[in-house]
């Protein structure tokens, strides 16, 4: 586990094990879901982060949008990815006909890990080629790219 210093005060909730964000809610539904789940007021987890409540109201209100900074600091108060923050479940991830594989893959060794990522980024970089090359065909063409 890598730690990161970041002059936040560690979270008063360190038996906290579950990191598992809302499905299907907007940014502020899930900082509330997050907030109430670990037991923090507004008042608390804005003194975690070294933030006015009022700007913990406005994001929990859909109001205001946070900073990179701000959302840095709510992870690492709230214990989750900033990626639990920001998507929902199925937005971030790998389809469900390729969650076993890579479940599969992270238990491997580090060299046979270094070659399934070889093999993934060569096969995204083809199609990301690809799918270039026909926006740029399509774009001289005259047809408009789906």
């Amino acid at each position: 586990m890598r730690v990161i210093e970041t002059g936040i005060p560690a979270p008063p909730f360190p038996d906290l094990v579950k990191k598992q964000a809302p499905a299907k809610l907007k940014f502020h539904g899930r900082l509330i879901a997050l907030r109430k789940e670990r037991g923090l007021t507004q008042q608390a987890l804005a003194d975690l982060v070294e933030m006015h409540i009022s700007q913990i109201r406005r994001y929990e209100s859909g109001q205001s949008q946070p900073t990179l900074g701000a959302i840095r600091k709510l992870a690492v108060a709230l214990s989750v990815s900033a990626d639990m923050l920001l998507f929902a479940e199925d937005e971030r991830g790998p389809d469900d006909d390729l969650r076993l594989q890579f479940e599969a893959a992270s238990r491997l060794d580090s060299e046979e890990k270094n070659v399934i990522r070889s093999v993934i980024e060569s096969i995204v970089l083809r199609n990301t080629f690809k799918t270039a090359e026909r926006r740029f065909t399509n774009a001289d063409s005259g047809v408009t790219p789906r």
